[in-house]
């Protein structure tokens, strides 16, 4: 059985469509609501690394927060790293984790591809 790690948000219908996939692909799932769980610096740092991406790149740039406070600023990484910490809600979603390597869920096909996917 695949272990997988979904970051969600349970008012977001593409976690609800990712989750349903996993549960009916016989997946151990560990569901961190990441609104209410906060990720660690580490743990960000470790998703970051399996998505393969910088952290601008998971950054909601269409939320009202980044464009009342973010949009015309520029940020290292390290900085945005401790945005996303402090302000999880522009956390791109949802992300999918098997332990090795980690997807944006958006299309949803792509977790279809990641639980599919041999180690």
């Amino acid at each position: 059985m695949k272990k997988v790690q979904i970051l969600y948000n349970p008012r977001c219908s593409k976690c609800r469509e990712a989750l349903s996939f996993l549960e009916g692909e016989n997946c151990e799932i560990e569901v961190k609501e990441y609104l209410k769980e906060t990720l660690t610096k580490k743990e960000l740092k470790d998703i970051l690394t399996k998505l393969g991406l910088k952290a601008f790149d998971i950054v909601r740039q269409k939320e009202a927060l980044f464009i009342k406070n973010f949009k015309s600023k520029k940020f290292t990484n390290d900085e945005w790293i401790q945005i996303l910490l402090e302000n999880p809600t522009l956390i791109e979603r949802p992300i999918v984790i098997d332990g090795y390597k980690a997807i944006i869920g958006r299309p949803p096909e792509l977790v279809i591809d990641l639980v599919n996917r041999k180690k």
